[in-house]
């Protein structure tokens, strides 16, 4: 079984989220082979691990977040 967490995606192009923050306080997602996608900590860099979700994982997150299940008070 391979694992959630892995470090090394040569070819990923990284993007940084719309809330970025100036202290580079950030969330990262790529594309990062055929049937995944990666999120990563952007003060890691490409030495940090990455979070890897298939699409419907990814669309359970996203669509968790938007409805605001992640909101601290």
């Amino acid at each position: 079984m391979e694992s959630a967490f892995s470090f090394d995606f040569p070819a990923a192009v990284w993007r940084k989220g719309s809330a970025c923050h100036a202290n580079n306080t950030c969330v990262e997602v790529a594309r990062l082979t055929v049937g995944h996608l990666g999120a990563r900590d952007s003060k890691q860099g490409d030495g940090g691990p990455v979070l890897r979700f298939t699409p419907g994982q990814w669309q359970a997150f996203a669509d968790q977040v938007k409805s605001g299940a992640f909101d601290v008070a």
